[in-house]
């Protein structure tokens, strides 16, 4: 499956409490946050584009593959990654968070042919919590984890099936691109992640990587 992949590399690193964009923090092995997450697209021959949307500030600093194609990023996340769209021209693309840099190439795999199997694919966590539904400080009832998954990127679609969901999304903001998918009226199946995919959020997230 030829795809490109869109990485949203917009974030301003405040819950990180880094006074600049999370992507750019580097890491032990001296190569940053975004360049990891970018690492294992760079390498799969099936990655015909890397479209690394940031801000307009943070362009300068992003190191460039043969691949890559830097594009600014908008004000939310929808702005992001309706920017980076404009850029894709393979008929399927993977739409990834820059703070996610430790995907595994086996999550990848597992991902590519959901999504060729599917048109719309997203990798996610089995839930190991007993998880609660409350009102204020009240629990109204308890769901049955064996049903819940925590959502994960990189999401992947039929490019024309992206496209048209952010058509008719008429503006309205979403946390991720399932969810819009989902609200325009189509599935999304997921695959279960086993590995280390975790999102570099708050400022404990930083340490020791």
């Amino acid at each position: 499956m030829n795809y490109d992949v869109i990485i949203v590399a917009s974030g301003k690193g405040i819950r990180a409490n880094l006074g600049y964009n999370k992507a750019f923090y580097q890491m032990k092995d001296g190569r940053t946050v975004l360049e990891h997450a970018a690492s294992l697209f760079n390498m799969d021959k099936d990655c015909r584009k890397i479209i690394i949307v940031t801000g307009e500030d943070c362009i300068p600093a992003v190191n460039r593959s043969d691949k890559t194609v830097v594009v600014k990023g908008g004000e939310e996340r929808t702005d992001s990654v309706r920017n980076g769209l404009k850029e894709v021209t393979a008929d399927y693309v993977l739409i990834h968070d820059a703070a996610r840099p430790f995907l595994h190439p086996e999550t990848l795999e597992l991902l590519k042919q959901k999504v060729y199997e599917t048109g719309a694919a997203i990798p996610g966590k089995k839930a190991t919590d007993t998880i609660k539904i409350i009102d204020g400080d009240k629990i109204i009832r308890t769901i049955d984890r064996r049903t819940v998954f925590l959502a994960e990127t990189p999401q992947g679609f039929k490019t024309d099936l992206i496209r048209e969901c952010y058509r008719k999304s008429d503006g309205i903001r979403f946390t991720d691109e399932a969810s819009l998918v989902e609200a325009a009226g189509y599935t999304v199946s997921i695959v279960e992640d086993i590995h280390d995919n975790r999102k570099l959020t708050l400022e404990e997230d930083f340490i020791g990587i």
